[in-house]
């Protein structure tokens, strides 16, 4: 599939179908697994909020600078790691381990530079969160030996939404 060309509107809402569909197979994907989820990006809360209906029972640990997010989709303190994530990533993998089934990664700017550099933060240190066969589901493109590409829902055009599944012995 191939995206039309269109308004700004028009990308916003394929992105956030795709984040969509790549989340409800990621859900079919682990049902199985057990783990908490990691939603790294909180925003306004509606990907958490759609993350606990699509997922109950599921703890969801949420990464977030600083909060700002309407006060029903924010997460309690127990289940918050605020700041910046060059030190929230490090304690959540002494708090938590390697342990999550799906890890959310929302972190667009619409500044290339600063999410390239981010995702590049953020992949390496997933191996140390996220159990064998966990499911990444992510705005950015990421680079790690233990993320094997994943491909997205038929609806989904190419790039404009990734997944990934966990595996610390890499593709093949």
């Amino acid at each position: 599939m191939t995206e039309r060309p269109g308004s700004r509107l028009d990308s916003f809402m394929r992105r956030l179908e795709a984040q969509q569909a790549c989340l409800e197979l990621a859900a079919g994907v682990i049902a199985d697994l057990p783990g908490p989820v990691l939603e790294i990006g909180l925003g306004n809360g509606r990907t958490y909020d759609h993350l606990r209906l699509l997922l109950p029972g599921r703890e969801i640990f949420v990464f977030e600078r600083a909060v700002a997010a309407h006060p029903d989709c924010t997460p309690d303190a127990a289940h918050l790691f605020l700041g910046d994530l060059r030190d929230t990533l490090p304690l959540a993998r002494a708090r938590l381990g390697s342990i999550a089934a799906l890890v959310h990664i929302d972190i667009g700017t619409g500044d290339a530079a600063v999410n390239a550099q981010a995702a590049a933060l953020i992949a390496p240190a997933l191996a140390g969160l996220a159990r064998l066969g966990a499911v990444v589901a992510a705005d950015q493109r990421l680079q790690a030996p233990a993320l094997v590409p994943m491909a997205p829902p038929p609806a989904v055009a190419p790039a404009r939404y990734f997944l990934y599944r966990v595996d610390p012995c890499g593709p093949g």
